[in-house]
């Protein structure tokens, strides 16, 4: 489902974690880069680089770096959160099966601001900003996203097979693709539990 009003795409932005193997038209991909390239940076740096892997040799590599991962999920306990094992039912699948994701967007960064003292919290600040607007952007076009760090476990593995330099930072992994389950409204507190008025 395409949704144009901002809110309503924000609230319903579930963390989609289980995409069909459905192509992704190359407007859409387009159409979520530019919306990341949107986002906010320090002194208007954008030190970012999207790197788009849509060949399916290089997706399998990635895959099969990321696999272990599912494993060490797979010997964790289930919680007795409903929510919870949601969760961790979703982030085994993904990690099974982000090798045949239809597009694959890894969110890198250089560190480049302050100019004379480069500080990596603006670095981070730029791509995580980058990489929640491509994510809401995917959900408006009724595309699924995961912002996600699955690489780290695996990053000098995912590094090589992306040929990364060394000065480049690698920020967020996001699958996309078309949603094999239905959006909806995410579980979030109540603002009147995080909200505070004036002071703490």
């Amino acid at each position: 489902m395409v949704t144009n009003d901002v809110i309503e795409t924000m609230a319903t932005a579930r963390a989609m974690r289980y995409l069909t193997d459905e192509p992704v038209a190359d407007e859409l991909v387009e159409a979520v880069l530019f919306a990341a390239t949107r986002a906010s940076s320090p002194g208007n740096t954008q030190g970012w680089t999207f790197v788009v892997v849509r060949d399916p040799a290089q997706r399998a590599r990635i895959g099969e770096a990321i696999a272990p991962l599912a494993a060490n999920l797979r010997g964790l306990p289930e919680p007795d959160d409903p929510t919870e094992r949601r969760t961790l039912a979703g982030a085994r699948h993904m990690l099974e099966t982000i090798g045949t994701a239809p597009v694959l967007i890894f969110v890198c960064a250089e560190n480049v601001y302050p100019p004379h003292a480069p500080n990596e919290r603006w670095m981070w600040s730029a791509a995580y900003a980058a990489s929640q607007n491509l994510c809401v952007a995917a959900r408006s076009l009724g595309l699924g996203t995961v912002f996600s760090t699955f690489h780290s476990r695996a990053e000098p593995e995912v590094r090589a097979v992306l040929g990364l330099p060394e000065h480049v930072f690698l920020a967020t992994t996001i699958p996309l693709g078309h949603p094999a389950k239905a959006f909806g409204p995410m579980t979030r507190k109540p603002l009147h539990e995080v909200v505070r008025r004036d002071r703490w």
